[in-house]
C-alpha cells in the first residue's frame, strides 16, 4: 500500500499539489518537491490550502531523500529522464506521474482521450455525452481538471472521460481505460520525445493494458493510427471523414453515420453541428464513437453533439469590432492544430503567431496562408524561424510584436470590416505566459477593451 512507502513529489504546480492532496486525504504522508529557487515554502503552502501539513523541500534534494525514496511522483512538466529522475530510479525508486497515481485510487468505468490535437474539445464534448446518460460523471486529466484531484469522489457508479498527453502516458505502468482514443498523430514535443518513434510509442500506450473486452477508438484517416489498429489487442472502433467504414464512425456527404455491421444509423448532418472547421467533424465522430462504446444510446449523443458549442480557446469567437471578427485559438499549440484554425476561417484573416520553441518546423502551416491570411503577426522565440518559413514560401506581409498588447493594437489597425483576426500560435505559451490558458484570456480581455 502507498500509504507505508516514502513517497516523493517532483513538482509544485497544479498537478503536484493535487497529487499531495489526493496521498494525504488516502493515508500517506508524501514529500512535495520543486528545484525553483523562486519558489518559497509559503507560496507553496498556499496552493495547498489549509490542512495539509506536508514537508516541502525547495532547490537542492538532500542526498537523504534520494536514498530513501519508494514512490516518486512526477508532474507531467517534468522529463522522465530528468538525472535526478534518473538517478531516483537507479536508486530502486517506482516512478510513477499523475494519472497513475489517481487510477490506482479512482472507481469506475472509464474513456481516456489522446491524440496530438483535438483532445480537449472531443474530451469535453464525451463529458457532455456521459452526462446525457449518466449520474456520476467526471471529465479530467489534461483538460484543466486534474485526475488525482477526483480520484476519491469517484465511486463504481461513476464514468470518467480523461484527457491523456503524452507527457502523462509516459510514466503509466496499470493504467487501464474500458475506452481509449487515439485522435491523431502529427509532430510535436520533440523537444521532449526527442525522434516521432518515439513520440508515436508514448501516445500508444493509451492502450498497454487493454484486452479484448476493451474498445480502442481510432482515426482510420491517420496512417499511424490505422497502422496501430492492426496490432491493438483491443476491439477497435474507427472514425473516418474520408472512407466509408464496415463498422465505425464516418461521414457520408454530409451526414455524419454510426455503423456497427448491418446495424446502420444516421446521427446527424454537418449543418446541424455548432462547432467550425472538418477538424471539429472528426472530433465528433471520434466522440460518438467513444459515447457509444460507453453505453449511451444513440438519441442521447445525437442531441448532444448537435447543441455542443466550442471549447476555450480552441476557435473561440470573441467578439466584433468595427465588423472584424476576433477568435481566440491559444490552444494551437503546434502547427497541425493552427492549419486547421486557418482552414476554418472563412473571412480574409491576420493571424497571431509565435511563442515558445518545440523545435519543430512550420512550413506545412505557412502553405496553409495563400488564399486565405492577409497578415502574420509573429512574437516570441520562434518568431524569426517563422517569418524566415514564411519569406521561403513567398508570404511577405510579415509584422513582428513584443506582447500580446501590441499585437491586438497591430490587428485592429490592419485589419478592414469583413476581416478576422485569429491568434493560433502554431506554439506553445512557455516563457511569455503561464500556459496557454493565460494567453487566450489576456487576448480576450484586449479585444474587448478595443
Amino acid at each position: 500500500m502507498l500509504t507505508d512507502k516514502k513517497i516523493l513529489i517532483i513538482g509544485g504546480g497544479v498537478s503536484g499539489v493535487a497529487a499531495v492532496r489526493l496521498l494525504c486525504e488516502a493515508g500517506a504522508c508524501p514529500v512535495l518537491y520543486d528545484s525553483n529557487p523562486k519558489l518559497t515554502q509559503e507560496a507553496v503552502r498556499s496552493r495547498l490550502g489549509e490542512g495539509f501539513e506536508v514537508r516541502i523541500l525547495l532547490g537542492e534534494l538532500p542526498e537523504k531523500e534520494k536514498k530513501e525514496t519508494e514512490v516518486v511522483i512526477v508532474s507531467p512538466g517534468v522529463p522522465v529522464d530528468l538525472p535526478l529522475v534518473e538517478e531516483l530510479r537507479k536508486n530502486g525508486a517506482t516512478i510513477w506521474g499523475e494519472v497513475e497515481l489517481a487510477y490506482h485510487f479512482a472507481k469506475g468505468k472509464l474513456a481516456a482521450i489522446t491524440g496530438t490535437n483535438g483532445k480537449t474539445t472531443t474530451t469535453a464534448l464525451v463529458g457532455e455525452i456521459l452526462r446525457s446518460f449518466y449520474q456520476e460523471v467526471f471529465v479530467v486529466g489534461n483538460i484543466g481538471n486534474a485526475y488525482t484531484r477526483e480520484a476519491l469522489n469517484m465511486t463504481e457508479n461513476s464514468v470518467a472521460a480523461a484527457e491523456i498527453s503524452s507527457f502523462q502516458l509516459e510514466t503509466i505502468e496499470s493504467f487501464h481505460p474500458e475506452v481509449s482514443a487515439i485522435l491523431n498523430i502529427t509532430p510535436d514535443h520533440l523537444n521532449r520525445h526527442h525522434t516521432m518513434e518515439c513520440y508515436i510509442k508514448t501516445k500508444e500506450r493509451i492502450a498497454k493494458n487493454q484486452g479484448p473486452s476493451d474498445t480502442c477508438v481510432l482515426n482510420y484517416d491517420d496512417e499511424e493510427t490505422r497502422r496501430f489498429g492492426e496490432q491493438v489487442k483491443a476491439s477497435v472502433l474507427y472514425f473516418s471523414r474520408k472512407h466509408i467504414l464496415d463498422r465505425g464512425v464516418y461521414l457520408d456527404g454530409t451526414s455524419i453515420i454510426y455503423r456497427d455491421g448491418p446495424e446502420k444509423m444516421n446521427v446527424c448532418d454537418i449543418s446541424e453541428l455548432q462547432l467550425l472547421g472538418t477538424h471539429n467533424y472528426e472530433n465528433v465522430m471520434a466522440a460518438i464513437a467513444i459515447g457509444a462504446a460507453m453505453g449511451v444510446p444513440m438519441p442521447h449523443i445525437r442531441s448532444t453533439v448537435t447543441s455542443f458549442t466550442a471549447v476555450e480557446h480552441r476557435i473561440e469567437f470573441v467578439e466584433e469590432k468595427n465588423g472584424v471578427a476576433y477568435y481566440n485559438d491559444s490552444k494551437g499549440t503546434n502547427t497541425d492544430a493552427s492549419i486547421k484554425a486557418v482552414e476554418a476561417m472563412v473571412r480574409p484573416t491576420l493571424v497571431i503567431g509565435g511563442g515558445y520553441d518545440k523545435h519543430v518546423e512550420f512550413d506545412d502551416w505557412v502553405e496553409t496562408f495563400p488564399g486565405r491570411v492577409k497578415w502574420l503577426v509573429l512574437m516570441g522565440a520562434t518568431a524569426e524561424q517563422i517569418a524566415e518559413t514564411a519569406r521561403r514560401h513567398g508570404f511577405t506581409n510579415i509584422l513582428f510584436v513584443e506582447s500580446m498588447e501590441e499585437a491586438v493594437r497591430v490587428c485592429s489597425l490592419k485589419a478592414e470590416p469583413g476581416d478576422a483576426v485569429l491568434l493560433s500560435p502554431a506554439c506553445a505559451s512557455w516563457g511569455m505566459f503561464e500556459n496557454y490558458e493565460e494567453r487566450g484570456r489576456i487576448f480576450k480581455d484586449l479585444v474587448r477593451k478595443l
